[in-house]
């Protein structure tokens, strides 16, 4: 993997870390997600979304909880340090948990039922070599073998995703360095695509 502090451009897929942590599912809240994410429709953009936590009822609840591939989801207290940045990728949409927990302690306190946002990624930008990248898969369309484009490269934005792949989003290396900064061991980073040809990408980078 890449160190993304580096001059070289680079692009990541974002996940939980396996651990001693509680992740979330979405349930049917995901299927909203989904259809935006294929229509663009205003009228499809969710406005709120329920989940449900899975692990140890013990364990600490992870800051980035979220494995599905388009539907990033961070705590109040992350979104809210990493607004500025973030924002220009899109909205910042509720989420709900069902039934409410009461807080661990290290959870930031408040119930559990509203500490967590997701990130809805709307910028949809035509960055990808598809001569170089493999083919979306029928049933997913995830690309296993991406190559971008550098001078197409949406740099400035946190993340993004891809007229090819639109259920899922890719970060940029920038981004991954802020949220690593305050997620710490939450995080898994899988690097797709450097502009530096030394550096590997993950063999699978959308699967768990």
């Amino acid at each position: 993997m890449t160190d993304s502090t580096s001059n070289a451009l680079a692009v990541y897929r974002l996940l939980p870390r396996m651990g001693e942590f509680r992740t979330l599912l979405l349930g049917s809240s995901l299927r909203k997600l989904i259809r935006w994410q294929i229509t663009g429709s205003e009228a499809d953009m969710p406005t709120s979304f329920t989940g449900s936590w899975d692990g140890n009822p013990g364990w600490r609840r992870s800051e980035f909880p979220s494995g599905y591939p388009g539907a990033p989801v961070l705590s109040r207290r992350v979104a809210g340090l990493l607004e500025a940045e973030l924002s220009d990728s899109g909205p910042f949409v509720p989420v709900v948990t069902e039934p409410a927990e009461p807080a661990l302690p290290g959870d930031g306190g408040g119930d559990g039922s509203d500490d967590y946002v997701l990130q809805v990624v709307e910028p949809v930008v035509d960055c990808l070599d598809t001569r170089r990248s493999s083919k979306p898969k029928r049933t997913t369309g995830e690309i296993t073998k991406a190559h971008f484009r550098p001078e197409a490269l949406p740099a400035g934005l946190a993340a993004f995703r891809i007229p090819e792949y639109r259920g899922g989003v890719y970060w940029n290396g920038w981004a991954v360095d802020r949220l690593a900064e305050l997620l710490g061991d939450d995080l898994e980073r899988r690097l797709v695509w450097s502009e530096d040809p030394a550096a590997t990408p993950h063999p699978a980078p959308w699967g768990f």
